[in-house]
């Protein structure tokens, strides 16, 4: 050990990488598995030092046995003294083992520096994906044991998994709860480990009753009290029904006990096909039904979802049109406005568009769709295309909708009885980023996506009690994909994005709100840049390039051209 504190002491002066310092206290996603270290195969006999690096890293991302498959690489003093209880950082798949240069190695020590590149972690606190941007250079002591073998005597401080690795050992989860009004359910996607299978429904629920990841805190809602508990473990019954059973709930009422059954019966949807019992201190906690599935709860997806029929609305030339390149009836379609950019409400009635002013400014005006818009007192050499926040009750057309004033100002447009009326919105989270030059809400209202000076970004929606609305943790999704090439975006779905860029080999991609997944669309017959794209539940996802307006269906699909012919410069948009 004291040959090794030399060791290192050389590498820190020859300028190398240090070990890292910050560490996380407690363990996320502890294996309940029963695996052994005894279990765990032993490295191969004679390996050399840098492969015996990578199978380490390699075995890390099974969390097992307290990694017992990584630990089988280690000392037996290092495997007392490695830190396993915080949360892994994911590294990119492919990553290097090299020797350490200046470091003259011998036959009982060396130095292995572990390289590559950062790609995330999970949080401590609640489990969900939080990207981390950057190289990686640590170096890693390995030494010689009593069978004269090679093993780590000197790990890194945490747990380096590849994320290959990690996506094998652990799996994606959705957790559900409530926009700010009850009125909708939002996705919530965090990650566990796979292993053991049967206790997954239980680890879900847990992860559920602490509620909204910390960075959606204040833009979601739960209907589950503070402080509850499971009285016992989430797991099949006798009969093949998974049952829940809460403890410390407190008095709720009838609408809140509902509430808290969708919650549960949508979150573990994803993890479980049994029916779905919910009981408190052993309980029914609704006499009139013991047991759901997901179509027996309410979700409010409708509302969140644009109304069947709207296929789509063009802006080309000054005009808004229908998708099929005939003007809209009113004043928008005639081209009195110079339409720049437009917003469809999601329940079709409500047009707002950017126009061209005389004096070459923008102006952002709203009403009817087919009739006359109002202007709205807000002044800007530019404006983002205009996004509507979704009506809290079925029919009620919406009174909000939002864009972004040169770049830097947020804000969103209220219908009062004095007309629309622009308020400030606090994003001085987002526009330390860099200037927007696209913003969509999620049409649940609870996030937001922008295009950030290139950088492809998602943020909460975080509603004050005294009617402020501020912008907060910001997240660079698929940096090292995507970096700053992104130009148009739309929400596929409440946890799935589409994406235009300059990239020739993503010219539309579909992006998971929490970064882990990029997927490419085919890229046949597109031209880049593909300047306009928008998407919508249900819908297929429409494109514009240079060459015309664009179809598919999924990511698989080739692009169909559409019969519409469109001018340079068209944007397509779904309402929302």
């Amino acid at each position: 050990m004291r040959l090794l504190a030399v060791l290192l002491a050389v590498l820190v002066a020859a300028g190398c990488a240090a070990i890292p310092t910050e560490t996380s206290p407690i363990a996320v996603n502890p294996s309940a598995g029963n695996a052994s270290e005894a279990a765990a195969p032993k490295p191969v006999k004679d390996i050399d030092p840098l492969t015996l690096v990578r199978e380490f890293v390699n075995a890390s991302a099974n969390p097992e046995g307290d990694y017992a498959a990584a630990k089988a690489y280690l000392t037996e003093d290092a495997k007392k003294a490695w830190n396993t209880k915080g949360t892994p950082t994911i590294i990119d798949t492919t990553f290097n083992t090299v020797p350490t240069p200046g470091v003259t190695a011998d036959d009982k020590h060396r130095i292995v520096l572990l390289q590559g590149r950062n790609v995330g972690r999970l949080q401590l606190e609640d489990n969900s994906f939080i990207q981390l941007i950057g190289p990686l250079d640590t170096p890693i002591g390995i030494e010689r044991d009593a069978e004269d073998q090679w093993r780590i005597s000197a790990p890194p401080d945490g747990i380096y998994v590849p994320l290959g690795g990690f996506q094998q050992n652990y799996r994606r989860v959705t957790l559900f709860f409530y926009s700010p009004d009850f009125s909708v359910l939002v996705p919530d996607p965090r990650w566990v480990v796979i292993a053991p299978s049967t206790s997954i429904p239980s680890r879900v629920t847990s992860l559920l009753l602490k509620g909204p990841a910390v960075g959606m805190r204040g833009a979601l809602a739960s209907a589950i009290p503070n402080g509850a508990a499971q009285r016992k473990n989430t797991s099949e019954a006798d009969d093949g029904a998974l049952e829940v059973d809460l403890t410390k709930v407190g008095d709720i009422t009838v609408q809140a006990g509902k509430q808290i059954v969708a919650q549960v019966v949508r979150s573990l949807a994803g993890v479980s096909s049994s029916r779905i019992r919910v009981l408190v201190e052993g309980q029914w906690i609704n006499a009139d039904q013991h047991e759901w599935r997901p179509a027996d709860v309410q979700t409010g997806e409708e509302l969140a979802t644009p109304i069947a029929g709207l296929n789509g609305m063009l802006v080309g030339n000054g005009r808004v049109k229908q998708v099929n390149g005939d003007p809209v009836p009113g004043p928008a379609g005639a081209g009195d406005y110079q339409v720049l950019s437009a917003g469809q409400s999601m329940d079709g009635s409500q047009l707002a568009v950017v126009s061209r002013a005389v004096d070459g400014s923008a102006r952002l005006r709203v009403g009817p769709v087919h009739e006359p818009l109002a202007e709205v007192d807000l002044h800007a050499s530019a404006m983002t295309r205009p996004t509507w926040l979704l009506s809290g009750r079925q029919g009620e057309p919406s009174n909000e909708v939002w864009t972004v004033a040169d770049g830097n100002n947020v804000v969103r447009v209220i219908k009062t009885d004095r007309g629309w009326t622009a308020n400030a919105v606090n994003a001085s989270e987002l526009t330390e980023l860099g200037g927007i030059t696209e913003l969509r809400l999620s049409r649940d209202g609870t996030r937001v996506a922008a295009v950030v000076d290139g950088k492809l970004v998602v943020a909460a929606v975080v509603r004050g009690q005294d009617s402020a609305v501020s912008l907060r943790s910001p997240r660079h999704l698929q940096p090292s994909v995507l970096g700053t090439s992104a130009l148009a975006l739309d929400w596929l779905a409440q946890d799935v994005l589409v994406v235009s860029t300059s990239l020739v080999a993503y010219p539309i991609a579909k992006v998971n709100i929490d970064g882990v997944r990029v997927e490419r669309y085919n890229t046949s017959n597109l031209t880049v840049p593909v300047a306009s794209v928008t998407a919508a539940p249900g819908r297929n996802v429409l494109a514009v390039d240079q060459s015309g307006l664009w179809s598919a269906n999924d990511v698989g699909d080739v692009w169909r051209a559409s019969t519409t012919k469109v001018e340079p410069g068209t944007q397509a948009f779904y309402p929302g």
